[in-house]
């Protein structure tokens, strides 16, 4: 059984989600959102009949605060925290990671993301690709998956897959839209990612943004013709070398319209932008296709 939690980041429904997944040896928690959601968490924990000191794992898809804020609260309460090798000095030594988010937060970075400590390295587990955890007869498998980030993990357990940002975000029954932070978005990484999922036959996708997916092949098509989509829109504007601070509004009129086009109620739209901040992708593309060019160059 997989326990759907609604972290409600920001109040809204259905932005952020953590998965609890109860074993026979504790509970294995996929995803924390950051610690601002703490006591929605908790209170989702408790609502499944269990307590967050019950946690014995934490399985974490990458290190964004959104997905991976409050897990050293889990690590004080004796879990391990299960990250890809790329993203573990972060989570032992928070203190860039944060400095980073509050430079673009600023006072907004408190009442967002709330709190977050470093993980003692005893509490740390790396997971490369292939990783495997075998929890009270449930086994946890790692699946490398770059291409949103280069510390990106997707979980699986099963026929099912639990996929981070990397199966982008699809918010109850819109549109299904690729998160483009920078600094690491990569498009033929992350298309190389989507081909494996696809090839793992899994009968579910579990999205971090959020929730259930079944019809998994149509979900992965689509999201790889947005992700080009917006990669393509992005290209003139990065080679006729557009302000940012002028493009960003343009570019969030663009994939406004396209969720509007799509019929995603007004009410959703800004559930759609707590869950992946458009103007965040703007400077993410920009920076895709710079260093592509740089890659070509070299």
């Amino acid at each position: 059984m997989v326990h759907v939690i609604d972290l409600k980041f920001k109040g809204y429904e259905k932005a952020i989600a953590a998965f609890l997944i109860p074993t026979d040896a504790g509970l294995v928690l996929i995803e924390t959102g950051p610690y601002s959601t703490f006591p929605n968490l908790t209170a989702g924990i408790e609502a499944a009949g269990y307590s967050a000191d019950d946690v014995k794992h934490v399985l974490l898809t990458h290190i964004h605060l959104d997905h991976a804020g409050a897990a050293w609260a889990f690590a004080e309460r004796n879990a391990t925290i299960h990250v890809h090798p790329f993203g573990a000095r972060h989570m032992a030594d928070p203190s860039r990671l944060m400095d980073s988010a509050r430079r673009i937060y600023k006072d907004e970075m408190d009442s967002l993301w709330g709190d977050m400590r470093a993980i003692p390295e005893n509490r740390l587990r790396t997971a490369e690709d292939g990783y495997s955890l075998s929890v009270g007869g449930k086994n946890f498998t790692a699946l490398y998956t770059p291409g949103h980030a280069v510390h990106h993990n997707a979980w699986k357990v099963d026929d099912v897959i639990f996929t981070g940002d990397v199966a982008g975000v699809k918010i109850a029954n819109g549109m299904i839209v690729p998160p483009c932070p920078p600094p690491d978005i990569n498009i033929e990484d992350w298309e190389a990612s989507i081909d494996l999922l696809r090839n793992q036959n899994a009968s579910r996708f579990f999205l971090t943004h959020f929730g259930e997916v079944t019809d998994v092949d149509v979900h992965l098509d689509t999201l790889k013709s947005i992700l080009w989509d917006w990669a393509n829109w992005m290209k003139p504007h990065w080679e006729s070398g557009a302000d940012p601070k002028e493009l960003t509004p343009k570019f969030q009129d663009y994939t406004k319209q396209q969720l509007i086009d799509f019929g995603v109620a007004a009410e959703d739209l800004a559930r759609y932008e707590a869950a992946n901040p458009s103007w965040m992708s703007v400077a993410g593309l920009l920076r895709y296709w710079r260093k592509k060019a740089e890659r070509l160059d070299a």
